[in-house]
């Protein structure tokens, strides 16, 4: 029973849970009783009543006293909640109450309520989160995938909600398993291409690109630095793209231009995934005694408070957080409804802006 790495308990928890998630166990369903699942299992009656303590103070089960442990009446899920569940990576920052605002808006004036869950880009909090849905009524979910580059590992969480016929929009990403799944997106591939372009166009010819490795964003983002490159006739050098994690997010990309400065490797502009790292630039190129935009150039990407009252105007990509939101929350509603048309494509496009101020100089 005992899993690499796990205790008994927590092996025989996750078990049952998987039981109760995949349907196997359904709602008012009686589990065997801790005699029968200590020698089906071959574990003591206080691992087992370990792992039930935990599925019940999670809401998967309920103890009767004199008749036995229950699959939970929470899993079994009812239509016409009027609750809508929205997973964000990150609630209290940057673009993400404004995103929430404009589905709250949407969804608010159509008699929704709003659940709000973060997963901090961890897939495994992410896990969490979907769990928790399973046991609510919900009408649907807007989701942000966390780590959206990276091959989902939470399928069988997915496949749990289209059995229960829980509608999902992804935003700002969605995984490569799930390409078919309604979406919102913004143009990301484009809006690299057009703060790349921008500075090309300006007279610089060696930009530096730093772009987020783990989620599709980062990568449409680069691939749209690369082509403005191209289209330039100027050879892509590795050398001058720095990719980084979740996990480092606040400390590589600010290190690796300093190496990049004491190594004496020549650039004259930095292209960065968004504005707070586009921030740790400027504040790593400072410290170096370079001025932006007497010396570097430098571009950021969502338009955010960061761009525009920070210690730098800053030159970034529009970024519509509410439009994106409201734009999310009507999407769902049609899923909810059955009124998309079939075969119609449920990914939604939107095209980016770039917004011109003073990061940026011509050479």
């Amino acid at each position: 029973m005992q899993e690499a790495g796990k205790t008994k308990y927590v092996a025989l928890m996750e078990q049952l849970k998987e039981g109760i998630l995949s349907g196997q166990i359904r709602p008012g369903d009686r589990l065997p009783s801790e005699n029968q699942m200590s020698r089906e299992y071959g574990l003591s009656r206080h691992t087992v009543r370990k792992a039930l303590a935990i599925l019940e103070n999670e809401g998967y089960v309920t103890a009767e006293h004199g008749r036995g442990t229950f699959c939970s009446e929470r899993m079994r899920h009812r239509k016409n909640s009027r609750n809508i569940a929205v997973i964000t990576t990150y609630l209290s920052d940057y673009i993400f109450p404004r995103v929430i605002q404009g589905i709250d808006q949407v969804l608010t004036e159509q008699g929704y309520s709003i659940m709000l869950k973060n997963t901090g880009n961890s897939r495994q909090k992410e896990a969490q989160c979907l769990e928790d849905i399973l046991t609510k009524d919900v009408d649907g979910l807007i989701i942000e995938p966390s780590k959206s580059q990276i091959l989902c590992r939470n399928m069988a969480l997915y496949q749990q909600l289209d059995s229960y016929q829980i509608p999902y929009v992804f935003i700002q990403g969605r995984y490569v398993q799930m390409q078919e799944k309604p979406c919102v997106l913004m143009d990301d591939e484009r809006g690299g291409y057009l703060a790349a372009s921008h500075l090309l166009q300006l007279g610089h010819r060696r930009l530096v690109g730093i772009f987020k490795a783990d989620d599709s964003q980062g990568a449409q983002r680069h691939k749209g630095y690369v082509r403005a490159l191209q289209e330039a006739h100027i050879p892509y050098d590795p050398d001058l793209v720095i990719w980084f994690h979740t996990e480092d997010r606040k400390v590589k990309p600010a290190l690796m231009l300093r190496q990049m400065a004491a190594e004496h490797r020549e650039f004259t502009a930095v292209v960065c995934y968004n504005d707070q790292i586009a921030l740790e630039a400027y504040r790593a190129l400072t410290e170096l005694g370079l001025r932006v935009p007497e010396d570097v150039s430098l571009t950021g990407y969502d338009d955010s408070f960061i761009a525009s009252s920070g210690p730098l105007k800053m030159t970034t990509v529009a970024h519509p957080h509410e439009r994106l939101g409201a734009m999310a929350a009507r999407l769902l509603l049609e899923e909810i409804r059955g009124v998309r048309p079939e075969g119609e494509n449920p990914l939604r496009l939107l095209e980016p802006e770039l917004v011109v101020r003073e990061s940026c100089r011509r050479l």
